[in-house]
């Protein structure tokens, strides 16, 4: 996202935000963060033999991006066990067959994070048959029990939401619905038995971490949830630029949100314990 087009969206989202009647109440104010794995490791792309590269990006190979994550994975988790913050980490499915080194990574982290899934070959659900969508859930419960591993929370590929009936029944509590300029919202809607916990901003390399900090104002004045997402591979294609970046964008918004959760005004969740604490309370 270009600077011009990224004050805009800031912008916008600000004056929404402090504007927009809330829709609901919490106790106290909610961070909430998920990441997406979309690869998770360059192997697949070799398994694959580049044929799913335009299910995951239009710029990238999936060789391309699995490298970059592999990079990434432990920069992001090094940062969150450094302020004790859990986070959610939608992991793709398929990762197990290449190497399950990113699986470890979060099941050894200091901090209890949330593993989630992320489809198991990452393609669009809207563009699947019930068939092939009960196939993918299935193939991601079979691979993640084998590392004792039972994901509650679903992030769909590219965020196109379908067949929620399937994700009750594989065992699923929550999921996160699409996002954009017009969508994000600070709130948890509930869908029968499953909790939509709502994007609230996307973060990237452009966002101003003086925005961040306004964003989490306003979910402490409004004790509202803010839920902010990313991609592994959205801060950079090195070393050097994914660490510049994590400190410039993410280093802020967690030492300041532990200030807050310090003050007893914000708790600091993942998109499972945000789904317990709302359904604890009746949503």
């Amino acid at each position: 996202m270009d600077k011009c087009k990224s004050f805009v969206w800031q912008l916008h989202h600000s004056v929404a935000y402090s504007v927009r009647k809330p829709k609901m109440h919490l106790e106290s104010g909610m961070l909430i963060i998920s990441s997406d794995i979309d690869v998770g490791n360059r192997k697949l792309g070799v398994i694959n033999g580049g044929k799913n590269d335009a299910n995951v990006s239009r710029h990238m190979s999936e060789y391309r991006i699995g490298e970059i994550e592999e990079i990434a994975a432990p920069l992001y988790v090094e940062a969150f066990d450094h302020y004790e913050v859990p986070a959610t980490f939608a992991v793709r499915g398929q990762v197990i067959e290449a190497n399950s080194s990113i699986l470890e990574l979060l099941r050894k982290s200091s901090v209890e994070h949330d593993v989630g899934a992320h489809g198991y070959y990452h393609k669009e659900f809207t563009k699947l048959s019930p068939s092939e969508a009960e196939n993918e859930l299935n193939l991601v419960s079979v691979g993640m029990k084998k590392f004792r591993i039972l994901p509650k929370s679903f992030i769909f590929p590219r965020n196109k939401v379908a067949y929620l009936d399937l994700l009750e029944k594989y065992g699923y509590k929550c999921y996160r619905s699409q996002g954009g300029f017009l969508k994000d919202r600070m709130c948890i809607e509930r869908h029968e038995r499953l909790f939509n916990i709502r994007p609230s901003l996307y973060l990237h390399q452009s966002i101003s971490s003086i925005f961040l900090r306004k964003m989490v104002d306003i979910a402490v004045a409004k004790k509202l949830p803010c839920h902010v997402w990313f991609h592994l591979w959205d801060f950079g294609e090195n070393g050097t630029s994914i660490r510049r970046n994590i400190q410039k964008v993410l280093f802020p918004l967690l030492d300041y949100a532990k200030k807050k959760e310090k003050k007893g005004c914000l708790t600091l969740e993942t998109m499972l314990s945000a789904t317990e604490k709302v359904e604890k309370n009746g949503l």
